[in-house]
C-alpha cells in the first residue's frame, strides 16, 4: 500500500494536522509519513503532549512508528489494525486531554468492540476545548450523526499543573454514520451556564456565571439554568487553582452551541464570564447551526457518514479548512464544496461513502 504524505506546514500549520492526519491513517489503516510537523509554530516539532495523540493512536492500532520523539519535524505511521479495549494514556503535565480525544475517537468507532480509554493530563487548558465543551456540546452534536459514546470529568487539571483524569468510552458502530444535514440553528430552547474554581473561593465561580448571564439576557429570552462547581479547601481534590466556564444554547434545529473561557492569574472572574458570553453570542447570531469549534471537529464524521452532510457553521476556519484537505489526502473520493469566506458564516459539505475496511 502507497504511504499518504502530509507538509505538516499547510493551513493552520500545528497539531491539528497532526491528529487529524493519524486519525485518518487509522481509519483507513493507510501508512502515513508527515513531515514540517508544527512548522508554523515559536517551538516546531513534537511537543510531549503530541506525542502522547502518537502513542495513543499506535496502541489503539498495534501500530509502528519511526523517529516518534520531542522535537522531532517528521515521522511515520504504518497502522497494523484498530484494536479495542481498555487502555490508559497519561499527557503529562496539562497538555490538553480534549485534543487526544478529537485524535482517537473516530479510530475506536471503528474498532470491533466497546473501548474505554482513561486519560490524564489537562481539562481547562488555554488554545483548547475544555472537557465540559466536550462532554456537554461536541458529544450531543456527534449524536446527531449517530454516534454513542461517553465523556465522564473524574478530575479537573488546569495549566500549569495539570493533574485532569477523564474517562472515555466509546461503542463501535454497528452501521455507517448517518449523514447530518441542518444548516440553521432554528429558535433557541434553553440557556446553561457551567462555572466552576477549584482551590479559589466559592464567589470567583459565581461571578464568572452573573457576567456572563448578564450579557446573554440581554439576547435571549429563553429559560436557563446556571451550575456553579466549588469544593471547600479541606476536600478539594486538585492539584493546582484554576477556573472557567461554558454557556451553551439548546436550539430547535438539534444542535448545540458553545462558548468558553478559562481563568488566568490576574484575570477578573468577570471577564472570563464576558469573553464565554461574547463568543457564544456572536455565534448565535450568524444564524448557523454549529459554533465555530464544531467547525473542524465535525469534519471527520461528515468524511466518515455514508452520503451528503450539510453543516452550517458560524466561522469557516482555518483549522476546519485544514481538517477537510488532510481527509481528502485519505479519502479521495468525497466531494466537497465550501460556501463563505474564511473567518466568516458559511455551510460545509461533504459527500462521502462513508466505508471503510
Amino acid at each position: 500500500m502507497s504511504i499518504v504524505e502530509i507538509d505538516g506546514s499547510f493551513g493552520e500549520g500545528g497539531g491539528q494536522i497532526l491528529r487529524y492526519a493519524l486519525a485518518f491513517s487509522a481509519l483507513t489503516l493507510k501508512p502515513l509519513r508527515i513531515y514540517n510537523i508544527r512548522a508554523k509554530r515559536d517551538n516546531p516539532g513534537l511537543r510531549p503532549q503530541h506525542l502522547t495523540a502518537v502513542r495513543a493512536i499506535a496502541s489503539i492500532t498495534s501500530g509502528e512508528v519511526e523517529n516518534a520523539q520531542v522535537g522531532s519535524t517528521s515521522l511515520v505511521f504504518k497502522p497494523r489494525k484498530r484494536l479495542c479495549g481498555e487502555f490508559n494514556f497519561d499527557i503529562g503535565t496539562a497538555g490538553s486531554i480534549s485534543l487526544v480525544i478529537q485524535a482517537i475517537l473516530p479510530v475506536l468507532l471503528h474498532a470491533e468492540c466497546e473501548s474505554r480509554v482513561t486519560l490524564r493530563g489537562g481539562t481547562n487548558v488555554p488554545w483548547s476545548p475544555p472537557v465540559d465543551y466536550m462532554v456537554h456540546v461536541f458529544k450531543h452534536n456527534l449524536k446527531l450523526f449517530g454516534v454513542d459514546i461517553d465523556i465522564e470529568l473524574k478530575r479537573r487539571g488546569h495549566y500549569p499543573r495539570g493533574g485532569g483524569v477523564v474517562e472515555l468510552a466509546a461503542k463501535p458502530l454497528n452501521q455507517p454514520l448517518r449523514p447530518v444535514n441542518i444548516i440553521s440553528r432554528g429558535k433557541p430552547l434553553s440557556l446553561r451556564i457551567i462555572s466552576h474554581a477549584v482551590k479559589l473561593p466559592h464567589h470567583v465561580a459565581k461571578r464568572q456565571a452573573d457576567s456572563a448571564l448578564r450579557l446573554l439576557r440581554n439576547v435571549l429570552s429563553t429559560e436557563y439554568s446556571v451550575e456553579l462547581e466549588t469544593y471547600p479547601p479541606e476536600k478539594d481534590p486538585h492539584l493546582g487553582p484554576g477556573s472557567g466556564i461554558l454557556v451553551y444554547i439548546d436550539t430547535s434545529s438539534g444542535t448545540r452551541l458553545g462558548g468558553d473561557s478559562v481563568g488566568e492569574k490576574g484575570k477578573p472572574a468577570e471577564v472570563v464570564g464576558e469573553e464565554a458570553a461574547r463568543v457564544l453570542i456572536e455565534d448565535y447570531e450568524t444564524g448557523m447551526a454549529f459554533d465555530r469549534y464544531m467547525a473542524d471537529m465535525l469534519v471527520p464524521y461528515m468524511f466518515l457518514a455514508r452520503g451528503t452532510s450539510t453543516a452550517g457553521v458560524a466561522k469557516v476556519t482555518l483549522h476546519a479548512v485544514t481538517a477537510i484537505e488532510v481527509a481528502k489526502s485519505f479519502i479521495s473520493n468525497a466531494n466537497v464544496t465550501i460556501q463563505g469566506e474564511l473567518d466568516k458564516p458559511g455551510v460545509i459539505t461533504v459527500t462521502s461513502e462513508g466505508v471503510f475496511s
